[in-house]
């Protein structure tokens, strides 16, 4: 069995972060979300993987490389353009092959893995399977009416949905998936909807399985979703602590604290993760927090929030929570008179002024 996982999107929710970063290699809990999904690949038994890729391939390459240091053979298959799930599918035939395969969204993260449903499939041996969970918008999603535990039919985000059951982003296919994306056409979107290569097993009598989900899973296409996906993965976290922490400052509950790092007179009150080298001063990092590496911060106080490399959170007087900052941000006081505000903000970006 293969797996095929990806990585294309452009990441239009999440500008202007995705401006400068493919949106899979987003952290959460200081991780990208696509390793999440390389992860669930190796530990679901699948050791050959395909990635497909877009505009920002260089950027994916030049973080999961070979695959090695996930236990897999990768293979990189690029996409010219974000031409849907199922234009994916077609053109990966020559790597997939005549193998059943895993299909993974890259900016999925699902905590329980997949092992089960890859299981299930091996055993029972149906045509295609899903993985489907309730939600509660489902009309934002691809949605499954289910008869028994056979599909009958799928709707890519309907007006009015026939059930709450959502596709989850993960699928299971032999080789007739090939036959359904080259019968089917182009979506109003221009694209090839894997719902309509799916439907199109139906429609033929093929067999096509669902598997409920009943643990989390978090498509993390948009700013509240990355939260609480960071909020859920640091629930789990095991307190480790590699950094230097001076006898002025205190840490309560579940932190790790990466090779490097400094905390000096401050508190960290878990779940947090503080990246390697970066320096915590005079701070207070509050629950639900992801600081990554060569970050400062200093005289501040950070709660519920993701700060991604190389940014500096400098002598704010009012609490930072609920936010995403970039790469080599800077946010601090001025000094400079009269009292203003002075930004330099990028286009989509949101900006909250107290």
């Amino acid at each position: 069995m293969k797996g095929l996982i990806l990585s294309g999107g452009a990441g239009t929710r999440l500008r202007p972060i995705t401006h400068t970063q493919a949106k899979q290699l987003v952290p959460v809990a200081n991780k990208p979300i696509l390793f999440y999904g390389l992860e669930a690949m190796q530990q679901a038994g699948i050791r050959d993987v395909g990635l497909v890729v877009g505009a920002t391939h260089r950027e994916i390459e030049e973080a999961v490389g070979n695959g090695r240091r996930f236990g897999l053979k990768v293979t990189y298959i690029e996409q010219e353009a974000p031409l849907g799930l199922a234009h994916a599918v077609k053109i990966s035939q020559s790597f997939l092959k005549k193998s059943p395969f895993v299909m993974y969204l890259g900016d999925n993260i699902i905590k329980d893995g997949i092992n089960s449903l890859v299981e299930e499939f091996r055993v029972r041996k149906p045509n295609a399977m899903i993985l489907l969970a309730h939600v509660k918008e489902p009309q934002r999603f691809g949605v499954a009416e289910l008869k028994e535990e056979k599909v009958v039919r799928l709707t890519e985000k309907p007006k009015k949905p026939k059930s709450d059951l959502a596709l989850v982003g993960v699928y299971m296919f032999d080789h007739n998936i090939f036959k359904a994306v080259k019968a089917i056409r182009p979506s109003w979107r221009n694209e090839l909807e894997i719902t309509d290569a799916i439907q199109y097993l139906i429609d033929k009598k093929y067999e096509v399985h669902s598997h409920i989900i009943n643990g989390w899973w978090k498509d993390t296409g948009r700013l509240e979703d990355i939260l609480e996906a960071n909020r859920i993965i640091l629930d789990s976290l095991e307190s480790k602590i590699y950094g230097k922490i001076d006898s002025k400052s205190r840490l309560i509950g579940k932190i790790r604290i990466e090779k490097g790092a400094e905390v000096i007179k401050s508190t960290i009150r878990g779940p947090a993760v503080i990246g390697r080298k970066t320096r915590i001063i005079n701070s207070y990092i509050g629950p639900y927090s992801s600081i990554s590496y060569n970050v400062t911060v200093n005289n501040s106080e950070i709660e519920h929030s993701i700060i991604l490399e190389h940014s500096t959170v400098d002598n704010l007087s009012h609490r930072l929570e609920d936010s995403l900052i970039g790469k080599n941000v800077y946010i601090g006081t001025s000094p400079l008179k009269p009292k203003a505000y002075r930004l330099m903000v990028g286009d989509n970006s949101q900006v909250g002024v107290i």
